[in-house]
């Protein structure tokens, strides 16, 4: 008989208690402990042999500890005899790094990836890679889940006019942001930027016709927040009425939560919880934060049954 066992680790217990309660499923809480020189030890109290184990892990700031934590709960689990073993990894640590951009450095996507499957994962479900590619570094089943569905249906209920355009804040996430157009059937533009340097960038042409408009900014993640600042800004010189951003991965790296606040040009943020706020940032009304342990419960439970998991977006 088949028997499913949710395991949750440090980096975002709320939303993996939301998933137990989705799911009418107890959440197995290990035993975490580190040693004085920071060395993590996990025990698992109960017995999963047999059982198609989930483990839910963001690899979130502090991303190196979340990872590890994450690759120690599965070897223990693997070593306990459980039937399989699914990381489900809301967000995806080390994703921007999925190719060489220059001579002499690492391909960490690639490293994360092998160390996930000598580790014991059977399967990996994550929440919209930064770089869809990064699926083809594995060599065992891999689900990218679309917290689309819960950040379109917001925006449809509370933004969206017909004066709406979605923004794609670069040319690679044209793509994304022609998604939700078509899904609520509005216009594009695209804003043209150059980056200088690691988290810097600078805004340089508007793609599109956004005066007197209501811009709505899509990206899968913010991090300092400075390339949202430049592009809020590009929007409303040239013309636009107001300026929205929903992001998936809140990663919000310091100074984020002060660009965000200080910023006169952007009216709201929109983020899931893939990645848990800090207490600062839970203090900003600018930021509205959407939950996505429903459809990351849907993903599980689909799994488990063997059922599809695209019909979730089809």
């Amino acid at each position: 008989m088949k028997r499913i066992v949710l395991v949750s680790g440090n980096s975002n217990p709320k939303l993996a208690s939301q998933i137990s309660d989705f799911l009418d499923v107890p959440l197995v809480d290990p035993q975490i402990v580190r040693f004085a020189n920071g060395e993590i030890f996990c025990e698992i109290e109960k017995n999963v042999r047999g059982a198609d184990v989930f483990v839910i892990q963001s690899t979130c700031p502090p991303v190196n500890d979340n990872l590890m934590e994450l690759l120690i709960m599965i070897d223990a689990l693997k070593r306990a005899s459980a039937q399989s073993i699914t990381a489900v990894i809301p967000h995806y640590g080390y994703s921007r790094q999925d190719r060489k951009a220059s001579p002499r450095t690492p391909i960490s996507a690639k490293l994360v990836a092998d160390l996930l499957t000598v580790a014991g994962a059977t399967r990996v479900i994550t929440m919209d890679l930064h770089a869809g590619q990064i699926q083809g570094f594995f060599n065992i089943p891999f689900d990218n889940i679309y917290a689309s569905p819960v950040l379109v249906d917001y925006i449809e209920k509370n933004l969206y006019t017909e004066n709406t355009i979605f923004v794609s804040p670069d040319a690679g996430g044209v793509e994304r942001v022609r998604h939700y157009a078509k899904k609520l059937k509005a216009d594009i533009a695209m804003i043209d930027k150059r980056r200088t340097g690691k988290n810097i960038a600078k805004a340089m042409n508007i793609i599109g016709d956004v005066n007197g408009k209501n811009c709505i900014i899509v990206d899968d993640m913010i991090d300092t927040a400075g390339t949202l600042i430049e592009a809020c800004k590009a929007l409303k010189d040239h013309g636009a009425t107001k300026v929205y951003c929903c992001t998936t991965h809140p990663v919000f790296s310091p100074p984020a939560i002060e660009r965000i606040k200080n910023s006169e040009d952007l009216d709201l943020v929109i983020v899931t919880d893939t990645i848990p706020l800090t207490p600062e940032a839970q203090k900003v009304d600018k930021i509205k934060v959407l939950s996505t342990a429903e459809i990351l419960s849907k993903a599980i439970h689909r799994t488990f049954n063997n059922d599809s998991v695209s019909s979730l977006f089809i």
